[in-house]
């Protein structure tokens, strides 16, 4: 089946009106008048008229706060103003771009649709009488968060540099760090209305070609109007029809943390107006790498990760266990815990389970209010909810203290894996859903249907769970544990070649699967 039609993208007849704009006009006014139209009369659009030495007239066209005043006034004013344009006829455009102007991006405009699509992302548009060609001049100037260190992801040892909203800034940083002519940036645009300016970004020489045209049909096919975030396009990424919990795309807003990534053979995917950067394929385990474990000794390292993988269990099975345990097998408890929980279920009014389920109710409730309030009334928040849930609620009799003790040991281990706390925050309802209903059993049939579900994954052709499933004993040298970097160095783990990968041999092949 066509992509158009199985995504419900127009096709080439059905363009939107935006694409289907005509081509320059040879009299200024006519082109003045027909942006002016289409803009709606909007208060950002400038319009700077000016005379030439030979009486015909030009304009600048802007959009104001996108473009720097000044590099327009010293770049472009003033030498139109100043040169004498006596003879020069039609060829107007051509001796405004090869002797006038001595701006280092000039790009030359033929239609309205192009036309549009520079002004608003910065660029000083020049028109002129008799003319049916404009300039479009690199003169960006807007304001944007200077660069600052990544409040998501934090090292200890590492750069504290993090990416900022521009494309451009944020092509620099990978750059600067990778100083290689194999490093390429292919640009593109996705949303129909947005225009959002994306590039890809890879090392020539270890990518996979099947991979990186996959993930260009995958973008192209994206049927949204509006592309404001990241997170927008990562479900287009996804292999269609996956349910898993667990994501393919990673996430990050680290430049050291790409360039590491991309020298690996994966593609890095930067978003214009966002810090946040997409990498493709994503593995389960990178979840639990972090730079910092590049950056200590192997030994100390490895001691992380494995705490890691227990946090992620205890966060995950900890209050499933217990309420199926003291539901429906309280002799497995050792007898001075039995005892405890004993005494405290007689003393509440309600049942374990739900004891557990209100608890991460109203824990949940306090993490979504200290993130969104800002930040002073985020420190009351942690207090009121440290006196609701330490203090009152035990002393008053509603929770027992072992349970509150489960539910503080599971939020403090998700913390760990910051990564992966929206699966890990379904799968603990879950999994406390099928303790507190079928016990034990319960527990073991839903770890064995996500652990199937993850094995069977696959991001972008790479399964999900290697070098776990299917087991690579190279592959494990940066896994459970993090071989020294003389280890590391002898050969290069690229994540194309992991067992059972896929190839891709062409680049609908995604689509065109059932």
């Amino acid at each position: 089946m066509k992509l158009f039609e199985r995504f419900g993208r127009r096709t080439q007849d059905e363009k939107p009106k935006s694409e289907c704009e005509p081509e320059l006009y040879s009299d200024i006014e006519k082109n003045i008048s027909y942006m002016k139209r289409r803009f709606g009369g909007s208060a950002d659009f400038t319009v700077r008229r000016i005379v030439l030495s030979d009486g015909t007239g030009a304009a600048v066209i802007t959009m104001e706060g996108m473009s720097n005043k000044e590099t327009i006034a010293l770049s472009i004013t003033n030498p139109l103003m100043e040169f004498d344009f006596s003879g020069c006829g039609a060829a107007k455009t051509d001796i405004i771009e090869k002797k006038v102007l001595s701006a280092s991006e000039i790009v030359r405009v033929t239609d309205f649709a192009q036309a549009f699509s520079f002004v608003m992302s910065g660029f000083a548009l020049i028109i002129s009488d008799g003319c049916d060609v404009a300039l479009a001049i690199g003169v960006q100037g807007f304001s944007f968060r200077s660069i600052s260190e990544s409040e998501t992801d934090v090292v200890q040892r590492g750069s504290r540099e993090g990416f900022s909203e521009p494309l451009r800034i944020n092509m620099t940083l990978v750059r600067r760090r990778l100083k290689t002519p194999d490093l390429r940036f292919e640009t593109m645009q996705i949303g129909t209305e947005t225009k959002t300016d994306i590039a890809l970004c890879y090392l020539d020489s270890v990518v996979s070609k099947g991979i990186l045209g996959e993930l260009k049909a995958r973008l192209e096919a994206i049927p949204l109007k509006n592309i404001i975030a990241a997170g927008y396009i990562v479900p287009f990424l996804e292999h269609k029809g996956d349910l898993s919990l667990f994501s393919g795309v990673g996430v990050t807003e680290r430049p050291d943390t790409v360039c590491g990534k991309i020298s690996e053979g994966r593609i890095a995917i930067l978003i214009d107006g966002t810090p946040s950067v997409l990498i493709v394929p994503y593995l389960f385990v990178e979840n639990f790498q972090t730079l910092d474990d590049y950056s200590n000794r192997a030994y100390f390292a490895t001691l992380t990760r494995i705490l890691k993988y227990i946090a992620f269990f205890v966060a995950v099975f900890t209050p499933g266990a217990y309420v199926a345990v003291a539901g429906y097998n309280p002799e497995l408890f050792p007898q001075g815990i039995l005892n405890k929980v004993a005494a405290s279920v007689a003393q509440t009014p309600f049942s374990v389970f739900t004891e557990v389920l209100i608890i991460h109710f109203i824990y949940e409730i306090m993490r979504e209010a200290g993130l969104r309030l800002p930040r002073p009334l985020g420190h009351a928040v942690s207090i009121v909810g440290a006196l609701v849930l330490g203090e009152t609620a035990v002393n008053s009799g509603l929770i027992g203290a072992p349970t509150l003790m489960v539910v503080a040991l599971t939020a403090i281990s998700s913390y760990v894996i910051p990564d992966l706390y929206p699966a890990v925050a379904v799968l603990r309802i879950g999994f406390i859903l099928a303790g507190g209903i079928a016990g034990l059993w319960g527990i073991t049939l839903l770890f064995c249907a996500v652990l199937v579900n993850m094995c069977g994954k696959k991001s972008f052709g790479v399964p999900y769970m290697s070098p776990l499933s299917p087991f690579s004993f190279f592959g494990m040298r940066d896994t459970l544990i993090r071989a020294g970097w003389r280890t590391l160095a002898k050969r290069q783990n690229l994540v194309q070649n992991q067992k059972g990968s896929d190839e891709f041999d062409n680049t609908e092949g995604y689509f065109d699967k059932d």
